[in-house]
């Protein structure tokens, strides 16, 4: 399944392509001081492993701007300096080969200071980001509109693209940024139906994990399934870090992005399980994560349904009566104790993510699959099918057949 994208213009953070049906990229930014070169090159290389496309950074001294020269031939993905209140530190950053500008409009106000750096974003071929936030809007729009509303956050972005039109500049993108989850949504719904370019997607301020991851997934997520949103950013006061690691990862579950890690599916357990599912299923987890396999796992508590349940999985564990189940695709093609199913696990993923799936399945142990279904048999004798499936499968047929014609 994938989701019909919104038609944008499209524009190149250094060699990322954002908007125009690019890949949706992801963003993040340093908390270190920008004159410590070496510091904040280190956190770039940390969010780019991460998943980072492209890193933001301050630049709010003289010195961050001579820090952004120093680091910009070293970095491994675009680097965008974030400009407030100065706009000659804007032109400072320009002349020291940033990659892309965010503005902040609410608080550089004049005109002449807009269009200069326009012209000199044009004439260095480098794009803005026209960073609209609710919390720092123009006092004038917040008397017109009566608040951070969503009319007021896109009247924002719009005068602004009107300063830049002036000065024949178009190589923009939008935010608009809310705290309220509900208000940035219909924000950038209200920008999406009035303009075409790029829109870089983020809830304001969400604040520390879990509460900030929440915030950010409702309000991106929403977006993106709706086809808008060409580049997004996690805010979370936490490590930058994993700001890069959950916008990667948003996009991968939904299909946006390409695997690049491990996606782990895990049964909620119930009473039948004969394991500690939360537990196995952490295990598996911070092991394969580590060794970052481009793979979809799963992990059940019940022999019984597990393996159908999760047939989809690459790779999947079943455990039950002292035995793991590994069973790939559905199809089970090993039986192992259940002291050794993790670490069984572990080796099959290696050896998918070396030799593919098709490979490992003519590989399986031809007696697994009736070691599995005694199994499977004797657990449904002893507990019984708790889906109740025969007796609601002659239910529903005898309601089918008994009724008149």
């Amino acid at each position: 399944m994938s989701f019909e994208r919104r038609n944008t213009r499209q524009l190149t953070v250094g060699s990322v392509p954002v908007g125009g049906g690019a890949p949706i990229s992801v963003q993040s930014m340093t908390t270190t001081k920008t004159d410590d070169v070496d510091g904040t090159l280190a956190q770039i290389y940390a969010l780019a492993g991460a998943g980072a496309d492209i890193v933001r950074v301050t630049c709010n001294t003289v010195e961050a701007a001579q820090g952004i020269a120093e680091m910009m031939p070293r970095s491994p993905v675009p680097i965008v300096a974030d400009i407030h209140f100065q706009y000659r530190l804007a032109l400072a950053a320009i002349e020291a080969g940033v990659s892309a500008l965010r503005l902040n409009p609410g608080n550089i106000r004049k005109e002449e200071h807009i269009k200069a750096v326009a012209r000199a974003a044009a004439d260095a071929g480098i794009p803005i980001r026209i960073g609209v936030n609710a919390g720092s809007l123009d006092k004038d729009l917040l008397e017109k509109f009566g608040g951070p509303v969503p009319e007021a956050l896109v009247a924002s972005a719009m005068t602004e693209v009107a300063y830049f039109d002036d000065v024949g500049f178009h190589d923009v993108k939008i935010s608009v940024k809310h705290s309220n989850v509900a208000l940035m949504v219909e924000s950038y719904r209200l920008l999406a139906d009035t303009t075409d370019y790029p829109l870089h997607l983020g809830v304001t301020e969400a604040g520390p994990p879990p509460g900030g991851l929440i915030k950010s997934v409702a309000g991106i997520a929403t977006l993106l399934s709706e086809g808008i949103g060409d580049t997004i950013r996690f805010s979370l006061t936490a490590d930058p870090v994993e700001e890069a690691k959950a916008g990667r990862s948003l996009l991968e579950y939904l299909g946006l992005r390409e695997r690049t890690g491990l996606d782990l599916i895990a049964c909620p357990s119930c009473g039948r399980a004969d394991v500690d599912v939360i537990k196995v299923a952490s295990e598996v987890n911070d092991r394969l994560t580590e060794m970052k396999l481009p793979i979809q796992v799963a992990v059940m508590g019940c022999v019984v349904n597990g393996p159908g349940e999760a047939r989809e999985a690459d790779l999947g564990l079943a455990a039950g009566k002292g035995k793991g189940h590994l069973f790939i695709k559905g199809e089970v093609v090993r039986v192992v104790p259940e002291s050794e199913m993790v670490d069984a696990l572990i080796e099959e993923a290696m050896l998918i993510a070396e030799q593919g799936t098709e490979a490992r399945l003519a590989a399986k142990d031809v007696t697994a699959a009736d070691l599995a279904q005694e199994t499977r048999i004797e657990l449904l004798t002893s507990q019984g099918d708790a889906n109740d499936a025969e007796r609601r499968r002659a239910a529903v047929a005898d309601v089918a057949r008994s009724g008149s014609d």
